[in-house]
């Protein structure tokens, strides 16, 4: 009790703000930064720094201890000995880390692994996995997907070289081990098809035959790679322990209890509750990537606070009577209390695995326990170093984890610029709760973001929005997720019912990052560099010093929030007025997405076909953003190539699809596969094209020519069965080859459909080129036109990376003669397109006379001619266009590639009888 209170009985709990500690700070910096430089030193320089900071720390001891005997007893002095002892106890701390880096960095040296490994020797060893396995993302090599591997964590325990004298070698050497995921026919797989090679837990012990290779890159914790060839089943020779066995048990319970959710709370569920992303797919992954959220499928300590506030209370009220909670109601003392939270906190580890968020967490939380056992008073900045200063010297690398740091760093910006944050919000008249929450997210995204650039070299614009409504459904989401795992295992039918209360708010969160992705100005790119995070806190702290001025004037700060959604937001109408993409009356664009195909074809407001969609779904949902592309009725997928089908995700992002037609010509069938799960996932039917068949959507109207109807003789490969396409749009004929290569593009001449072929506008031919003289003749010389065709050449090939509407000197373009041709440099804006219309932009140096109404910057990029053109989305190179020359400059030299790829190539048709005859356009900024 404290008189002091004004209070008869005075107060229970009186609040005594003072200032913050500090001293385990310094120490605890110290012990990150020489762990980091030293967990991959040599021994001389380690044990070095070991011995110097003995010393130092020594000598200054001593020297304090020397000058405390020459103070008397009677004469009172103000103490300089505690900044002393604080210096010493710090190189004490160093001296430790430097050791204990050291002894970790020794292990990736010791021991026969690392000179196998530089030899890429065969050997037979035992290994225990330290982690779950994991599988790598689909990636696109070409026209195929590059298999998908199993990545497991892993120590050698004995090892034996394949061809040797049979010498067994006890050894204790981290690895990464590398197991193909894909199986042949008959192999032994898991319920859904799944590798047996997922099922293990750590602490098990395999005998694997494998080909050891040096890691990529030094100063890892690993000393080698063993990659294992074949699909075949582990060989286990020892059973994980009884705790992993325990946690694995719990934890496929809760995969089974979420089994029958929609497809996003049964990935987002076990991901909030333990840290398991295996369900997780790559486009939901890159949503909360670019939202950062993140952090929620990364257990961490809001968890484990949530976790442990159900259990001992919240945390300011724990150590009073008043106390909450679940042990409270069962009549748990307060010490007991403490010893069930450790408990708790350990059993939280094991089954959450021991992840860089996961250790910092319980190790906050076990100080805090401690302090709530031994009744002293809780302090968190300590706790939060003296969690840093132990697990950095427990586990050196952690100074190396970026996690670790991101960890820490959101945990210190909660505990000392949040609050302040929240106490300005609400003097300013904001409610409690929501000041909090912004404060909170506002805080740890500015101490984030930097590091977040250096690691996605992107910046995002919505995460503190996105953080900030997704904190709602979080607690709800851990709370009946936890109240799953443990009923799982004993009451599986009530298990489901308490995860489907739980997925309402998994599938708000994913939604909140879905939505958030999908805004057009929701990030911005940045340099992914220490440099670059250095810019970017600056320009954080610049922001925020604006911002505390802006808060003084309500109207100002209004306006600014304005400006900030029309930025993330951008509309279409203002996209268009300020930037004049996509232009009026657009019928037919080409999305730049590298190697491969994605076509769109308008067929009304906010309405098109899309045909092929590309290797990558980022690229081709922004290109159909941009068009403002919210309706599909039909996808057509010209044949199942990973470069034309793998974006499919991106095509049918937030938009109403109808239906999916595909060649009939069901290779690679891993491909097939992959867009059938894809359209099931989502109920879209999907059908077979076959020669002969018409359809139509409002003003656009195709007929298919190939493939050929059964019977017929099955195609080489998958490209001669790619569905070829002529399109009426307004006037305009197209026609679609996808990727018929001479064969089939000799079979379609000589089929029924040869007579669809007339008047051809534009002829978009394969990326990689393939066209015969005898279908460039039928399409029509385009200096004399044919009643065969007067159009334009189009084909995106990639060339230093960029996608280009050309192909190599050599092939079909040589029978094109150069003076039909017409380039232009890309001006500025990323888009170029074709068009009926003739606008001519100002030159920088030649007057020309602007339209009404049109800025220069608006015309720029827009050309049109009645003539053929043959065009290029990426300017003028010089083994491509003889005479192509820099703007306002000489000829490039030969073999010097072109500028950055364009983001697509649109041909838009003006009103009939307003065509007017081209004329080169004039300046310095554009060559023809």
């Amino acid at each position: 009790m404290h008189a002091a209170s004004g209070k008869r009985l005075g107060t229970a709990h009186p609040r005594e703000e003072g200032p913050t500690d500090l001293r385990l700070v310094p120490p605890a910096l110290a012990v990150w930064v020489t762990a980091a430089v030293t967990v991959g030193a040599p021994p001389g320089r380690v044990t070095a720094v070991v011995v110097g900071c003995l010393v130092l720390a020594g000598a200054l001891l001593a020297l304090g201890r020397t000058k405390a005997r020459r103070v008397t007893a009677h004469v009172t002095r103000p103490s300089r000995a505690w900044p002393r002892v604080s210096v010493a106890a710090s190189l004490l701390c160093v001296a430790a880390a430097a050791a204990s880096a050291g002894l970790h960095g020794a292990d990736t040296r010791r021991g026969p692994i690392p000179a196998l490994a530089r030899q890429y020797a065969h050997v037979t060893a035992e290994v225990e996995i330290t982690s779950d396995p994991r599988l790598t993302r689909p990636r696109i090599k070409g026209d195929h997907a590059a298999p998908t591997a199993v990545l497991l964590d892993a120590e050698v325990r004995r090892v034996t070289r394949a061809g040797g004298d049979g010498t067994v070698v006890v050894t204790r050497t981290p690895v990464l081990v590398i197991v193909d995921a894909s199986s042949p026919r008959g192999s032994p797989r898991l319920p859904g098809g799944r590798s047996p090679w997922l099922s293990l837990l750590p602490s098990t012990r395999l005998r694997v035959a494998a080909r050891l290779a040096p890691a990529l890159s030094g100063g890892d914790r690993i000393a080698a790679v063993l990659r294992v060839r074949g699909s075949g089943p582990p060989e286990v020779v020892g059973q994980p322990s009884g705790p992993q066995r325990f946690a694995g048990r719990l934890r496929e319970g809760l995969r089974q209890a979420t089994d029958g959710l929609e497809a996003d709370a049964r990935a987002l569920l076990p991901g909030l509750v333990v840290g398991d992303t295996s369900r997780v797919t790559p486009e939901l992954d890159e949503a909360f990537k670019a939202t950062d959220l993140t952090h929620l499928l990364a257990v961490s300590g809001g968890n484990f606070t949530i976790l442990l506030a159900l259990f001992v209370g919240p945390p300011g009220l724990a150590p009073r009577a008043e106390r909450r909670g679940l042990a409270p109601r069962l009549g748990i003392p307060l010490r007991a209390t403490a010893l069930l939270g450790g408990a708790v906190t350990l059993g939280f580890v094991i089954v959450c695995r021991p992840d860089p968020s996961v250790l910092r967490a319980a190790a906050c939380g076990s100080i805090a326990l401690l302090a709530l056992a031994t009744g002293r008073r809780r302090s968190l900045i300590p706790a939060l170093a003296t969690a840093v200063l132990l697990l950095v010297l427990y586990d050196p690398w952690l100074s190396r984890s970026y996690g670790f740091l991101l960890s820490v760093l959101a945990t210190g910006a909660l505990l000392t610029l949040a609050p302040r944050w929240s106490a300005a919000l609400q003097r300013r008249r904001m409610p409690p709760r929501l000041a909090e929450a912004l404060a909170a997210a506002g805080a740890a995204q500015a101490l984030c973001a930097p590091v977040v650039a250096v690691l996605s070299a992107r910046v995002s614009l919505v995460a503190v929005p996105c953080n900030l409504l997704a904190e709602f459904a979080v607690a709800p989401a851990t709370v009946l997720g936890f109240a799953t795992l443990a009923t799982a295992p004993v009451v599986l039918p009530v298990a489901k019912g308490l995860a489907w209360c739980a997925s309402w708010p998994a599938r708000w969160i994913a939604d909140i990052a879905r939505t958030g992705a999908a805004l057009p100005g929701g990030g911005v790119d940045w340099p992914a560099s220490w440099p670059g995070a250095l810019l970017l806190a600056l320009v954080t702290a610049v922001v925020v010093l604006a911002g505390r001025r802006l808060l003084k004037h309500p109207w100002l700060s209004g306006a600014c929030v304005v400006v900030f959604l029309l930025v993330v937001v951008q509309p279409a109408p203002l996209t268009r007025v300020i930037t004049g993409w996509p232009p009026p009356g657009w019928r037919f664009a080409m999305c730049d997405v590298g190697q491969g195909d994605a076509t769109v074809l308008a067929a009304g407001d906010g309405t098109a076909v899309v045909v092929d969609a590309g290797p990558d779904p980022a690229l081709v949902d922004h290109c159909l953003t941009t068009l403002g592309i919210t309706r599909i009725p039909l996808v057509v997928l010209t044949h199942f190539h990973a470069d034309h089908v793998a974006g499919l995700p991106g095509v049918l992002r937030g938009r109403a699809v109808g239906a999916i037609e595909t060649t009939g010509f069901a290779e690679p069938p891993d491909q097939a596969e992959f867009v059938r799960r894809q359209a099931a996932a989502r109920h879209i039917s999907v059908t077979s094209a076959v020669a002969g068949e018409r359809r139509r959507v409002g003003g656009l109207d195709w007929q298919v020519l190939w493939p050929p109807p059964s019977p017929a003789p099955t195609p080489d490969g998958p490209n001669d069965a790619s569905v070829a396409l002529v399109v009426r749009s307004a006037g305009l004929r197209l026609l679609l080859l996808g990727d018929l290569e001479p064969p089939a593009q000799q079979a379609l001449l000589r089929s029924p459909a040869a007579g669809e072929l007339t008047a051809v506008d534009v002829l978009k031919v394969a990326h990689h080129s393939f066209l015969v003289e005898h279908l460039l003749e039928t399409f029509g010389d385009m200096e004399e036109p044919r009643p065969l065709g007067t159009g334009a050449l189009l084909s995106p090939r990639e060339i230093g990376g960029a996608s280009t509407g050309l192909t190599p000197r050599g092939s079909w373009e040589t029978s094109v003669r150069p003076a039909t041709r017409r380039r232009w440099r890309p001006g500025s804006g990323g888009r170029r397109c074709v068009s009926r219309r003739r606008w001519r932009p100002r030159s920088p140096h030649r007057g020309t006379r602007t339209p009404p109404r049109r800025s220069a910057r608006r015309a720029r990029g827009r050309h049109c001619c009645a003539r053929p053109l043959l065009t290029s989305p990426v300017g003028c190179h010089p083994e491509l266009t003889p005479g192509c020359r820099r703007a306002g400059g000489p000829a490039r030299r030969a073999g010097r590639p072109s500028r950055s790829s364009e983001e697509s190539t649109a041909w838009s048709r003006r009103a009939p009888g307003s065509r007017r005859r081209c004329r080169p356009r004039s300046g310095t900024r554009d060559r023809r």
